[in-house]
């Protein structure tokens, strides 16, 4: 069951790669983050929390877009090309497909996650005082021996996004020791992201597997949405929205994986809170988001496997 479910997952992800989409969503989220350090550079004070808050806040944008335009469509793609029914053909369950599916989406968007993060932390270093030249020729030799690998080893080049993604999150970490607390929100906002879009690529997973992508984009976003508006929901004061509108948006808080722990305050992510730990928060979002994922995963596969084909 592994063995299968992870050729399928890395099959997702050698096709997420090559997609043409996840270039330009990968490159506007660079063009953001770079927009992020001209910000900076205008303020006053704090020009590395500046780039640090609005890094991130990108980051998780356009990590939140990937990962419904990925579980949206990825299915819908082996159905118009008809290359899902010879796979299902063989000796695979539906619900090994659709983890793999899952699984593959993840691996793309840690890539995705890992990659802009690392490339603002060389930004953040060249801000904390490490040379700028030198900064920018570790960066560029890099990408430039990944790009001389992917030359030469044509069947490896789909993977090397992997290594070249952790080496530059690696390096960057390392480089950018001078700014430690903008490091450190940096780095905690990009897990908790990425746990967030596990739970974001579940959601398009359950409505991808009876839907179309148009209606699973609205309806994962309208979900995420929600989640991200639990706490407010479960918080409408009935003297104002009445008892019924109360009652409902307490009823949706409870219904919907509440996604605000994904966003905390910067105090926690620097370690000014000394009741809450941030390893232990960080422990807790995981397992919030794996369970979560599972539980979604399990519903998408029970109506996967009801669904009959054409």
């Amino acid at each position: 069951m592994a063995e299968r479910t992870l050729v399928v997952a890395l099959n997702t992800f050698r096709e997420a790669v090559r997609a043409r989409i996840l270039l330009g969503l990968f490159a506007a989220a660079i063009a953001t983050g770079g927009y992020s350090l001209i910000v900076g550079a205008f303020a006053l004070h704090n020009t590395l929390r500046v780039v640090s808050d609005l890094g991130a806040l990108f980051i998780s944008l356009f990590s939140v877009v990937t990962a419904v335009v990925l579980a949206s469509t990825s299915l819908y793609r082996e159905l118009e090309l008809k290359t899902l029914f010879p796979i299902l053909t063989r000796p695979i369950r539906r619900t090994e497909y659709l983890a793999g599916k899952f699984l593959g989406t993840v691996l793309t968007l840690f890539v995705f996650i890992s990659a802009n993060v690392g490339c603002l932390l060389f930004a953040m270093a060249g801000m904390a005082g490490y040379s700028t030249k030198l900064v920018v020729l570790i960066g560029f030799g890099v990408s430039f021996a990944f790009v001389i690998a992917g030359v030469f080893g044509v069947r490896l080049r789909s993977y090397l996004p992997i290594p070249w993604a952790l080496l530059m999150l690696g390096i960057g970490w390392a480089l950018a020791s001078g700014a430690p607390d903008d490091r450190r929100v940096l780095v905690g906002l990009g897990f908790l992201t990425l746990c967030e879009v596990c739970i974001v690529t579940a959601i398009a997973t359950v409505f991808s597997s009876f839907s179309s992508p148009f209606l699973t984009t609205v309806f994962t976003f309208g979900v995420f949405l929600v989640g991200r508006s639990a706490d407010t929901l479960a918080k409408l004061p009935p003297n104002v929205f009445g008892e019924t509108i109360h009652n409902i948006g307490e009823a949706l808080s409870k219904v919907v994986p509440n996604l605000m722990i994904y966003v905390p305050n910067r105090p926690l992510l620097t370690g000014q809170l000394p009741d809450v730990p941030l390893a232990g928060y960080l422990a807790t979002s995981a397992l919030h988001a794996a369970l979560w994922s599972v539980v979604l995963l399990a519903l998408a596969s029970i109506v996967f496997r009801r669904r009959d084909f054409p």
